[in-house]
């Protein structure tokens, strides 16, 4: 059979060409969708008279059977048809004959594969939500055990104040919890039908594109055809969000790479998500998160990709946007292996709750619990501020941690010190005393947890 535009054309196309300008290679993950937009086109035709009824069941009965085989894997594409629509178009035409062909009235290939776009991520972005909840779920499973485990907290990857182990993996919930509500938030502008917009200018077949936008879930009609056509905001806002979103997964992984070295040893990931070394048989190697925080630089080049192909492009549809499908499938498959790893890699994490309180009682970052024990009994905090610089200089000199300093070593700094010093400085105490709202407050967390299993009930 001849191209389905081929009227115009005195000569065959170029079989360099055919290949360089086929898309079939990767849009046919939308060959169901496309299969979806056209059950619902061919509806409208019928029931606008635009074709007739038994045409329009013909045209339905031959969808049904593309449909089922493509998903048997049993419909043969090629680069000679191009896309997946004229693609299912041919496959059409070869199952019910010539008044397959009426199925494209009333719409062109801009507005067909702009709906197809819409309906995919659609459903993609309803897919990366439940995921995201999924590690929602294991941050809050592990918070939930772990909100009197301290571990020290780090400012400029250096110890700052212990906080509860708890606090810091929801600090991560919350990043999630934002990325959730962006994707969320983001199908209001997925949600709209282009079907109808044609190539550019509309048609002048009285159809019904409310019809279609119903059929088909929208919430909106486009109301410009040529922005119906041309939008491609709502893939950049996806592979925005997804950027976001890489890198709240990329942060978390650094942790857990941190957290699992000789180094720190603060946790230990289950066998299932390591690696080990073809020539050193001691090594256990996080792969899973280290390609985890790998894959944000092919999520931010998807966007950037985007953003590049778009920005000078006049309206309404041009070649160039053949290149907007790649990198949102990318980005889609990237995150769904990405957020599907990380649940169970969460949940299965060995938490070493003795290595973390051996760390805090081995360094000096309950220091400002001194500034603030003196800035209680009336010093100005910035004084206090440099009489614990002072102390903390001589305990490092003395090798000392803070709780080894004798009373008349605190007393040589300021006579405001009593023997309730100690208890000040214990750890859990420094904890506990945080008790401002969203503060790191064993009170405050069990408060914050609450909150957190709100959000995914």
């Amino acid at each position: 059979m001849s191209k389905l535009w081929g009227g115009r054309f005195t000569k065959p196309t170029n079989k360099l060409v055919e290949e360089y300008t086929s898309s079939i290679s990767f849009d046919k993950k939308l060959a169901l969708h496309d299969i979806q937009g056209s059950f619902a086109h061919v509806e409208m035709l019928g029931k606008c008279d635009i074709i007739s009824l038994d045409e329009a069941a013909q045209i339905k009965q031959g969808l049904e059977i593309v449909q089922k085989k493509i998903k048997n894997d049993e419909a043969e594409f090629t680069v000679a048809d191009e896309d997946i629509h004229m693609n299912i178009e041919k496959l059409l035409i070869e199952e019910i004959g010539p008044v397959g062909g009426k199925l494209h009235t009333g719409r062109s290939r801009n507005d067909q594969v702009a709906t197809d776009m819409h309906l995919y991520l659609r459903e993609k972005t309803k897919d990366l939500i439940h995921l995201v909840e999924a590690v929602q779920s294991a941050l809050v499973g592990q918070a939930d055990t772990h909100v009197e485990t301290i571990l020290p907290g780090y400012t400029h990857l250096q110890r700052a104040q212990p906080v509860s182990f708890s606090h810091h993996l929801l600090a991560y919930f919350w990043m999630f919890e934002r990325d959730k509500q962006r994707l969320q938030d983001s199908i209001k502008r997925i949600n709209w039908s282009p079907l109808g917009a044609a190539a550019l200018a509309g048609t002048p077949y009285p159809i019904d594109r409310e019809m279609t936008a119903e059929t088909l879930g929208f919430d909106y009609v486009y109301p410009n055809s040529l922005d119906a056509v041309s939008d491609r905001d709502f893939i950049l806002e996806f592979l925005s969000i997804s950027s976001i979103l890489i890198t709240h997964i990329s942060r978390l992984s650094e942790e857990l790479i941190l957290w699992s070295s000789q180094e720190f040893n603060f946790v230990e990931l289950d066998d299932a998500f390591c690696t080990g070394s073809s020539i050193m048989p001691q090594k256990k190697n996080p792969d899973v998160p280290e390609l985890l925080r790998g894959k944000t630089g092919r999520i931010y080049g998807n966007l950037m990709g985007l953003l590049t192909l778009l920005k000078g492009l006049p309206l309404a549809y041009n070649k160039d946007m053949q290149e907007d499908k790649e990198g949102m499938f990318d980005t889609v498959e990237t995150l769904d292996g990405a957020l599907s790893l990380l649940a169970p890699m969460l949940e299965s994490m060995e938490v070493k709750q003795a290595n973390m309180k051996q760390a805090v009682q081995e360094d000096y970052s309950n220091a400002t619990d001194i500034a603030d024990y003196l800035a209680v009994k009336g010093l100005p905090f910035r004084q206090a501020h440099e009489v614990i610089g002072k102390i903390v200089l001589y305990a490092i000199e003395q090798q000392k941690y803070l709780l080894e300093l004798t009373m008349d070593e605190y007393k040589g700094f300021s006579d405001l010190f009593e023997e309730d010093i100690y208890e000040k400085l214990a750890p859990d105490h420094v904890v506990a005393a945080r008790n401002s709202q969203g503060g790191t407050g064993f009170d405050q967390v069990y408060k914050q947890l609450q909150l957190a299993k709100e959000h995914i009930n």
